[in-house]
């Protein structure tokens, strides 16, 4: 039975409850004073309880006939009325399940439930399609990726099966360094996968004792490439993944490192405590970026050409990951460049309550 028609019998049946009460009101107020029999003694003949029944029951009967029938067209028609509504939605809900997520319900009339819903299913379309667009971007880009490395793995085994007199050594390296690019590559997008499923366990974390961590792990790296990193602030209480937030911290100084000054480079690695929150903010020195330039940085294999060349030139996804384990930890990531030259990446994280939890 469907809603519409369960509607329907409601309404018919409220309808003809009244009208029997209604009846049974007037059967009892005007009977009451009406004998039972007839009157002895007057030549005037009254109608006796009996007759106003005979007179007054089909009557009855044919007024709620009248409101059966009454209530039966008027309950369907209100009930497709008020139930339209939900038809769009379920059509939508179709499209939906078919594939379809450009499709929109757009409810008009007045701000009530079915509107409320409606509204929140066109939000949930909204994000379901930027969501499959950028999944369908990021694997297109992916693929893409990895077929490089395999390409060129493909190439040199060749290279060594038409010569067999070739020298091996060469070929061996080579197929080193490509496979550890492919390894990094896939290792890079099981962590931007997991970071954006947010299937990890929160505990209490000091974003200050990261980037002191972070700082002693890449000071080789730095000090290869001539580039002093600068530490200060204070502790950092946040809650999150210990492992992610320190991939984070870890993606943001080599970045800094990397993409730097060639000689007499610059790193400055500082955490500060603010109302309800934890900033951690990594800013070098380098060239000067442009606004446009910097808003691409964070997608997924963003890469400028003299990053491709470089000895440290990663696989694209450094930024995007840390966007990623930024949103998972409910922060907010921003990227100003310098005017001077260089970067400035700001990570806003909640802040730890001294119970443990985060600020509300």
């Amino acid at each position: 039975m469907s809603v519409r028609l369960k509607l329907t019998l409601s309404y018919a049946g409220f309808l003809m409850l009244a009208g029997a009460l209604l009846l049974a009101v007037v059967w009892y107020f005007l009977l009451r004073y009406v004998p039972s029999g007839p009157l002895v003694g007057y030549s005037l003949r009254v109608p006796s309880r009996y007759d106003l029944l005979r007179a007054f029951a089909p009557k009855a009967a044919a007024a709620m006939a009248f409101l059966l029938v009454f209530g039966l067209v008027g309950g369907w028609i209100l009930a497709g009325g008020m139930l339209s509504p939900l038809t769009r939605i379920t059509d939508a809900t179709r499209l939906a399940a078919n594939g379809s997520l450009s499709h929109r319900i757009r409810l008009p009339g007045r701000q009530d439930e079915f509107r409320e819903l409606a509204d929140a299913f066109d939000t949930m379309l909204a994000q379901l399609e930027a969501h499959a667009a950028e999944q369908q971007r990021f694997a297109a880009n992916a693929s893409h990726e990895l077929r490089t490395p395999l390409a060129i793995t493909q190439t040199l085994l060749d290279v060594a099966r038409n010569d067999p007199n070739r020298d091996t050594g060469e070929l061996v390296a080579l197929l080193h360094a490509v496979n550890t690019r492919a390894i990094n590559l896939t290792e890079a997008l099981l962590l931007l996968s997991r970071a954006d499923q947010r299937s990890f366990t929160r505990e209490h974390v000091d974003l200050s004792l990261m980037a002191e961590e972070a700082t002693e792990t890449l000071l080789p790296l730095a000090e290869k490439r001539g580039v002093t990193i600068k530490t200060s602030g204070d502790m950092a209480p946040t809650i999150g993944s210990h492992a992610l937030l320190q991939q984070l911290t870890t993606n943001l100084v080599h970045n800094a490192i990397v993409h730097n000054l060639p000689e007499q480079g610059t790193v400055w690695v500082t955490t500060s405590v603010h109302p309800g929150s934890v900033v951690l903010t990594v800013e070098n020195t380098g060239e000067k970026l442009s606004p446009h330039l910097v808003s691409t940085l964070v997608e997924p294999f963003q890469r400028g050409t003299r990053r491709i060349r470089t000895d440290h030139a990663g696989v694209g996804l450094g930024l995007a990951i840390v966007k990623s384990i930024t949103q998972a930890h409910d922060g907010a990531l921003t990227l100003t460049p310098c005017p001077a030259g260089g970067l400035r990446v700001t990570v806003q994280l909640p802040a730890a309550s001294p119970r443990g939890g985060q600020v509300p």
